[in-house]
C-alpha cells in the first residue's frame, strides 16, 4: 500500500478536507447559474461548428481540487520513522547452579524422577537469562564443575541435559564440597552480582569440607546462595538397591532433608531457602528467583523521521502550474 508505514505528525489538518466537498457544491452552483439561454427561431444562416473545448473546461478546476488536497496532506506532515533499538545491560550476573546427582534424586515423587524434574525446569530457568553468565556444578560424595562460568546458553543447556547420575562420582552427599566448588567458579567473578542455586534432597554425609566453611567463603566473596530441598513430605518411591540385571530396585523411603542446614547458609550469605516437594513447586521456586535476581537492562531507542511532503507540495504546484498555462492559453476564450 501506498500509505504504508507512513505516519501523519500534524493530522488536525485533515479536517481542511471538509471543505473541499463544499467548493465543489459551489462550483456546480455557480456553474449553472453562468449559462445563459438564447432563443432563435432557427439557426440557418449560422455556421455550426463542434469543439471539445468548453466540455473540458472542468478539467481546471479538478486540477485545482487535486492540488488543495496535496497540500492539505502536506500540511498534516507525512513521515516514516525508523526505529532502531539498542540494549545495554547495565548490571551482569553470574549464576552457578549446583546439583545434588546422588541416586536418592532418582526418586519418584517428583515426575519421572527429581533429577529429571530438575533438569526440565533449570533448563527453563537458563533460557529465561540471556544476559547473564552460567556455569554448573555436580556433586554426590564428592563436587567437580560440569561447566564453568559462560555467556554461551547452548553449551550450558547441553551439559544440563548430560547429567545424570553415574558410579564415577562417590557416593553420599557432600554438600559443603558443592557449595564450596561453586564458590570457586564464581570468586573471581567481576559480576557485580553473584549467585549459587544449590539443589539437594538429603543431608550432608560425606566430603572433606564443612558446610558452614563453605558459606564462609561464599560470604567473603559477596555470593548469594539460594538453596532448595527437594522431595515430598513423607516417603517417597527412591532406590534401595541395585538388581542383577544392574536395574535400581524401588522402595518406600523416608524423606530427609536437612532443612536446617540449609536454611542456615542461605541465611549467613544473604539468599533464602526453598522446599519443592512437587514439579509445580519447583517451578514455582525458580520463577521466584528469576524474579529476586533481575538483570538491569537499559533500552535505547533512536528514531529516525524522513519527511514525505515536499514531493506532495512539488506535485501540487505542477498541477497548479498545469491550470495556470492551459487558462490562459486553450481555454483563454471560454473561461
Amino acid at each position: 500500500m501506498i500509505l504504508e508505514g507512513i505516519e501523519f505528525f500534524n493530522k488536525q489538518w485533515f479536517w481542511l478536507l471538509l471543505v473541499i466537498p463544499i467548493i465543489i457544491g459551489w462550483y456546480i452552483l455557480k456553474n449553472s447559474q453562468q449559462t445563459a439561454e438564447l432563443k432563435m427561431p432557427n439557426l440557418k444562416g449560422f455556421e455550426v461548428t463542434t469543439t471539445w473545448l468548453p466540455t473540458f473546461r472542468h478539467v481546471l478546476f479538478v486540477l485545482r481540487i487535486i492540488a488543495l488536497g496535496l497540500l492539505i496532506t502536506a500540511l498534516a506532515r507525512p513521515q516514516t520513522v525508523d526505529v532502531s533499538t539498542k540494549t545495554k545491560t547495565t548490571r551482569g550476573i553470574d549464576i552457578v547452579i549446583a546439583i545434588d546427582v546422588s541416586a536418592s534424586m532418582l526418586a519418584k515423587d517428583l515426575k519421572p524422577n527429581r533429577l529429571e524434574a530438575l533438569k526440565n525446569v533449570a533448563g527453563d530457568f537458563i533460557k529465561g537469562r540471556p544476559n547473564d553468565r552460567i556455569g554448573l556444578v555436580e556433586y554426590a560424595g564428592e563436587s567437580y564443575t560440569k561447566t564453568p562460568i559462560t555467556s554461551d546458553k547452548s553449551i550450558v543447556l547441553k551439559s544440563l541435559q548430560e547429567i545424570k547420575y553415574n558410579t564415577i562420582i562417590e557416593g553420599g552427599t557432600a554438600i559443603g564440597m558443592g557449595l564450596a566448588t561453586s564458590v570457586n567458579r564464581l570468586k573471581n567473578s567481576k559480576a557485580k552480582s553473584k549467585v549459587i542455586i544449590l539443589l539437594t534432597d538429603g543431608v550432608n554425609n560425606s566430603g572433606f569440607i564443612d558446610p558452614s566453611t563453605a558459606s564462609e567463603l561464599a560470604v567473603e566473596y559477596g555470593i548469594k546462595t539460594y538453596t532448595i530441598g527437594l522431595g515430598t513430605n513423607g516417603m517417597a518411591l527412591s532406590p534401595i538397591g541395585i538388581l542383577p540385571n544392574n536395574e535400581f530396585q524401588y522402595g518406600r523411603v523416608q524423606v530427609t532433608i536437612d532443612e536446617a542446614l540449609l536454611k542456615e547458609i542461605a541465611k549467613a550469605t544473604g539468599g533464602k531457602y526453598f522446599r519443592a516437594t512437587n514439579n509445580q513447586k519447583l517451578k514455582e521456586i525458580y520463577t521466584e528467583i528469576n524474579k529476586l535476581e533481575k538483570t538491569d537492562v537499559e533500552e535505547f531507542k533512536f528514531y529516525n523521521y524522513e519527511e514525505k511532503y515536499r514531493a506532495l507540495v512539488l506535485f501540487a504546484g505542477f498541477l497548479l502550474l498545469i491550470e495556470l498555462i492551459l487558462r490562459y492559453t486553450i481555454f483563454r476564450s471560454f473561461i
